[in-house]
């Protein structure tokens, strides 16, 4: 019987974080937005943890860097409302697989979660986000809503990850979404070619 308890219980562990992992990686669906003639520009998971202690190569940093100031710059040119989203897991089952899998990194309450020193102020809305997709909660839906955004550029961290999965959900909404490829980065190329092939055949804009 205590075995029987035992492998229940085992199995529901499995099951729970089975069901983190899939949350961590999904693309949410949203009403279609219609007409809207805005656009804004979205910085992804520009915190430090990911920043400053991220796997990403220091020559691939400086060139991201200079090419999202630039596009920080046009959208200040032209008026358009720029959108910080950083990462917590703050979801239970989640906040566990981070631990397991991502060395705690960017956990709720944790150190690094603020945005990096370059990109301090440089937002005029910042949003937090549980998983990778960075509509998931609805704040980001409400947001562009309100602000009468149709279109979106998209520039951040990770390119395979977070970036890729806030640009599917935008189109499964109907935005017209542009990933500004030089001003993201991508831990591993072979994937982040791939990524790029799953982009495109969704109708994301890559330049």
């Amino acid at each position: 019987m205590i075995g029987q308890l035992l492998t229940i219980a085992a199995l529901s562990g499995l099951v729970w974080l089975a069901n983190g992992i899939r949350k961590i990686g999904a693309v949410s669906r949203g009403m279609p937005i219609g007409s809207r003639p805005g656009t804004a520009l979205l910085l992804i998971d520009l915190q430090s943890v990911f920043w400053d202690e991220g796997p990403y190569e220091d020559t691939a940093k400086a060139d991201a860097l200079t090419a999202i100031l630039a596009e920080v710059a046009t959208a200040k040119a032209e008026a358009l409302p720029i959108i910080a989203v950083r990462q917590e897991w703050s979801i239970p089952s989640t906040k566990v697989i981070a631990r397991l899998t991502m060395r705690g990194q960017a956990i709720q309450g944790t150190p690094g979660i603020q945005i990096a020193e370059p990109f301090e102020g440089l937002a005029e809305h910042v949003l937090v986000k549980r998983v990778q997709d960075a509509f998931e909660a609805g704040e980001l839906d409400g947001l562009l809503e309100r602000l009468d955004v149709g279109k979106l550029r998209i520039v951040g961290l990770d390119l395979r990850y977070c970036v890729a999965k806030t640009a599917l959900a935008a189109r499964q909404r109907g935005y017209a979404v542009e990933v500004v490829t030089r001003a993201t980065l991508c831990v591993n190329q072979t994937a982040g070619d791939e990524t790029r092939g799953i982009l495109s055949s969704n109708a994301v804009i890559l330049r």
